[in-house]
């Protein structure tokens, strides 16, 4: 057999004996184990490809050319240089944290291939020189017969050959609801995957039934390798906070270099000029540069950005959100597209019966998914069962004629079987029936179990000594079973028009996306014809709808700016009404499917993507070029998704969604973050608190660099001009001294910046729209809280140090020392929102405890000789304070000004 005849695309095109004739098979006595031996050489194993793995030495080293540890190092340096050994320690500390939360995030990108490969089972049954034996999954080659039974997991892509009642649930592969009745007959070339029913794909489960097929492909030749090999090529990349940290970094780090810079080449020049350069004048520069650049760079940002992620992942674990990569946490609120599956995220993968339709009544059946709460209700009012002894034969034909199971134990409910069979028992018992007393006092004594030729199920059962028929099925099938029809209470002949009319009532039910059975029942079985000569009873129209919350989940969503995407597997009709119910699908939307999206290029795609709200019959590799073309567009998405499907695009998205109890572990490992409930609504949640973090980041960033940025004005213009020309020179030339400049920063980007960090979320926090991709770090209002510092803070304190430069450089400095300190209080307790007023977001506790602290310590050390001695300040003078509580008073009302004028306008 030649490779080429292995690696066909289109076997669901040809014929059985085709088929064989290409793979050099007997189908009915299989392989040689010679043939399957020599095959194996060929092939390989029937496994995944390991993917080439990273050193994790390695992964762990990369951590560390981060630009935020990169500061982080250069801090821990500066603090043991200035013998704060206690500081460099905790810095260490916290490179540490940072590093290994960023290799374990890494490192379990690399078990994705690992999980995919636990989907296949680990032996199966074949036929094998005549022999139907057990072999291990790994040995099986192109062209093997495989047997399947209900249970087993498809070991690799079949082309099948006999199909006895076989249903596959093929869910976690093309995100198809229901089982997939399979045939044999060939189809068209251009069938899409999820519709080819004459084949079996690695990795789906047969659910009900028996059959056997040929082995078109194994390992990554398989549908599922595809999916892995796409995963595997998809390269994840840096979030925007990982982005605009490293920008804040490299920006600062800049503007430190550059004021050091000048600053000594400004009092080297003096120095050679006046006495010439001295060791003890070097020391005092390098000291002095060294604190100008602690005070310059951030060097507490990468803390506050951990500490705050950390406590958003605490939070959203408590919410059911398990977040794996720390930034995603950041990510989701950038969120501007939600890509999800239709099936288990928005609705629960459960078929509910919606309507019964009789001759002369149309039913509504309430309550979704496996829940026993729900009313039979007609026109909008509640229905007495009584008076419609039509009910009880319908849900007592629900009953006998279904093979599923329902136990009710302490209102939980376990089921297990077709899910359309549990639908109809979950109908039975809202109709007021206890199914296992019908089926012990109703016993089933014979059947003709469903095939895809008939489409329809028929069991005998013993009713108080009499033998009875039950019959379910397409309605197609079950009407040319049935001569005569039920209606209200009485049987009479089935007429023309009838079936006329009940076709009618299928059509219109089958718009509405509900899949429709009918069910017939026969009194009398004395002849031997068992399946005709029944009554026709009704319709019963069920679906998977989208859960309450789901819904609710969607509308919140639209009202926080984000679009809402639905990707199923699912047809068309079936996408439409769950997409409309559930509020997504609007007027002017597009829905395209499958084969549309296979005809498009990308540049088609790009041009409709942003009017397309629902995608149907997607495959596998469909949903990685939906997620792709958003991106192009410049959209932050998130994909939602349980399947095997999903990885690739669970990867590629800015931030990938698994659901925690129905998702795969393929899917779980590929995704930033895990919902434990698989509730749609918690994606909300996990949005708003990813918000309020960035806020808060937002926050810290205005506090803290227009405190850096005054003080390095301040310090650059008074050192560099007003020092100079009032001829100072040596360490009197400096405004501030080294252990000034170290205190400022302990004193206001400690505990002030770590409580701004945890404020509470603005009120408005999830009506505003999404930040788009590539809004700048330096937004807007921060431009404008940075222009204002510039302007306002910086001449102020220029004017206070030199009006109290006659009193001598002492008091000048202690007036400077003591103004910065207690203006940028005042600045942290206005960034506790930049754009609401104090009145309306007020600080909270932790911040107004930080800065009373502060306050109160300084002015305790203030009025201790010793402390004073050891910060080189005097007691300040009642115009010092003076100029602190107007300088406090001026910066306050400035930035009030500038919120109510410049931003909330």
């Amino acid at each position: 057999m030649g490779n080429a005849a292995s690696e066909l695309a289109e076997w669901h095109a040809l014929s059985i004996e085709e088929v064989a004739r290409a793979l050099e098979t007997d189908l009915t006595h299989g392989l040689a184990d010679d043939e399957a031996r020599r095959r194996l050489e060929i092939y390989g194993p029937n496994q995944l490809e390991a993917a080439k793995k990273i050193s994790p030495i390695k992964i762990f080293l990369k951590q560390f050319t981060n630009i935020l540890l990169g500061i982080l190092l250069i801090a821990t340096l500066v603090s043991a240089f200035l013998g704060e050994v206690i500081d460099a320690l905790v810095i260490l500390i916290i490179v540490f944290f940072v590093a290994v939360l960023g290799f374990i995030q890494e490192y379990r990108a690399e078990r994705s291939l690992e999980e995919l490969r636990k989907l296949l089972s680990p032996t199966c049954s074949v036929l094998r020189g005549g022999v139907v034996r057990r072999i291990e999954v790994r040995e099986i080659v192109p062209g093997d017969v495989v047997i399947l039974e209900a249970g087993d997991k498809t070991p690799a892509d079949l082309r099948l050959v006999e199909s006895i009642s076989l249903k596959i649930d093929e869910s976690p592969l093309t995100g198809e609801s229901t089982p997939v009745e399979k045939d044999v007959k060939p189809l068209l070339r251009e069938t899409p995957l999820a519709d080819r029913v004459n084949m079996a794909f690695s990795g789906t489960v047969v659910v009900y039934g028996r059959g056997r097929g040929v082995v078109v492909a194994t390992g990554m030749r398989t549908e599922l390798g595809k999916i892995a090999r796409a995963a595997a090529e998809v390269e994840e990349e840096k979030t925007p906070l990982e982005l605009k940290m490293a920008e804040i970094g490299r920006k600062f780090g800049a503007i430190a270099l550059v004021v050091i810079a000048i600053i000594a080449a400004v009092e080297a020049g003096q120095e050679i000029i006046t006495t010439g350069l001295s060791m003890q004048f070097l020391l005092d520069v390098l000291l002095f540069a060294i604190a100008l650049a602690v005070a310059a760079i951030p060097e507490a940002l990468p803390a506050i950005i951990t500490a705050s992620l950390a406590i958003g992942m605490r939070i959203m674990a408590k919410r059911n959100a398990l977040v794996r990569r720390m930034p995603a946490v950041e990510t989701l609120g950038a969120t501007q597209v939600i890509c999800f599956d239709k099936t288990g995220t928005l609705t629960r993968g459960e078929m509910t019966v919606r309507i019964i339709r009789t001759m002369d009544n149309v039913f509504d059946i309430t309550g979704t998914g496996y829940s026993l709460d729900g009313e039979v209700l007609i026109d909008g009012g509640r229905v007495n069962l009584d008076d419609y002894p039509i009910l009880a034969r319908l849900a007592r034909v629900a009953v006998l004629c279904n093979d599923a199971t329902l136990e009710v134990e302490d209102s939980s409910v376990s089921t297990q079987g077709d899910p359309t069979e549990v639908a109809l028992l979950i109908m039975a018992v809202k109709l007021g029936l206890d199914i296992n007393a019908v089926r012990r006092e109703n016993p089933r004594v014979g059947e003709v179990p469903f095939s895809p030729e008939r489409r329809r199920m028929t069991t005998i059962n013993l009713v108080d000594g009499v033998r009875k028929a039950y019959m379910k099925g397409a309605p197609e099938a079950v009407l040319a079973s049935c001569n005569s029809i039920r209606i209200n209470g009485e049987v009479r002949r089935l007429t023309s028009q009838d079936r006329e009319r009940i076709m009618q009532s299928v059509d219109s039910m089958a718009g509405q996306a509900l899949r429709v059975l009918a069910l017939a029942e026969k009194e009398d079985l004395d002849d031997n014809e068992t399946e005709s000569g029944f009554a026709f009873l009704g319709l019963v129209g069920m679906m998977d709808p989208p859960r309450p919350d789901a819904i609710a989940a969607v509308a919140s969503a639209r009202e926080a700016g984000m679009r809402s995407i639905m990707i199923t597997g699912d047809h068309k009709l079936t996408a439409v009404a769950v997409a409309s119910e559930a509020g997504i699908l609007r007027e002017g939307d597009y829905v395209i499917t499958g084969d549309e999206l296979e005809r498009m290029s990308d540049a088609e795609l790009d041009k409709v993507v942003e009017r397309t709200t629902v995608y149907a019959r997607i495959s596998p590799l469909h949903k990685l070029r939906i997620v792709e073309a958003w991106r192009r567009r410049g959209f932050v998405v998130a994909m939602t998704g349980d399947g095997v499907n999903d990885a690739p695009a669970l990867r590629r998205a800015d931030i990938g969604i698994a659901m925690g109890r129905t998702g795969t572990e393929v899917a779980k490992e590929s995704a930033d973050m895990i919902l434990n409930d698989d509730n749609f609504a918690t994606i909300v949640k996990a949005v708003e608190l990813g918000r309020w973090i960035y806020d808060n980041i937002k926050k810290y960033l205005a506090y803290l660099l227009q405190a850096n940025l005054v003080e390095i004005a301040v310090i650059a213009v008074s050192s560099l001009v007003i020092l100079r020309l009032m001829g100072f020179e040596g360490e009197e030339a400096l405004p501030l001294l080294p252990v000034h400049i170290l205190y400022i920063n302990l004193a206001t980007d400690g505990l002030p910046a770590l409580a701004l960090g945890f404020s509470p979320a603005d009120p408005d926090i999830m009506k505003r729209p999404p930040r788009a991709k590539d809004e700048p770090v330096f937004t807007r209002e921060i431009k404008l809280f940075l222009a204002r510092a510039l302007l306002i803070e910086a001449p102020l304190l220029l004017l206070a140090f030199y009006t109290a430069l006659p009193s001598g450089v002492e008091a000048a400095r202690t007036r400077l020392f003591l103004m910065f300190i207690f203006i940028e209080l005042a600045v942290a307790i206005n960034c506790r929102s930049l754009i609401h007023p104090v009145t309306h977001a007020k600080p909270h506790g932790s911040l107004i405890l930080a800065v009373l602290w502060e306050a109160a310590l300084i002015i305790v050390l203030m009025t201790i000789p010793a402390a004073r001695e050891a910060l080189q300040v005097a007691i300040p003078s009642m115009v010092d304070l003076a100029w602190v509580v107007g300088g406090m008073f001026i910066t306050f009302s400035s930035m009030e000004l500038l919120k109510y004028y410049a931003l909330r306008r």
